[in-house]
């Protein structure tokens, strides 16, 4: 059954950042868009890259290793080479805690 875990403090993450965070044994990158957070798989559907390292640019975040662009809100993919979504993760705000369900 998920859980939700503490996985940082709001003031940890500035506007425009993403940080890797590690919830039961998964890598997974948080992400702060204008104040609102959100998580996402770690590793790019296409070649396993790793998305916390890629280029935020409004909701998109583009993989370093190849390009592949995704919505941060959905995990969508937005443009090759990746045809497939990443994993997206609940997340909820408490007090100044962001949590993670996994």
């Amino acid at each position: 059954m998920p859980d939700f875990v503490k996985v940082a403090k709001t003031s940890e993450l500035e506007p425009g950042q993403a940080r890797l965070v590690e919830v039961k044994g998964k890598p997974i990158a948080l992400f702060n868009v204008d104040g609102s957070f959100f998580a996402l798989d770690n590793a790019c559907t296409h070649d396993e890259g790793p998305l916390v390292e890629g280029e935020i640019t409004g909701h998109e975040v583009i993989c370093p290793l190849h390009g592949a662009k995704f919505d941060i809100r959905t995990g969508e993919v937005l443009g090759p080479p990746a045809y497939e979504p990443v994993t997206r993760y609940a997340l909820r705000v408490t007090g100044t805690d962001i949590e993670v369900e996994v």
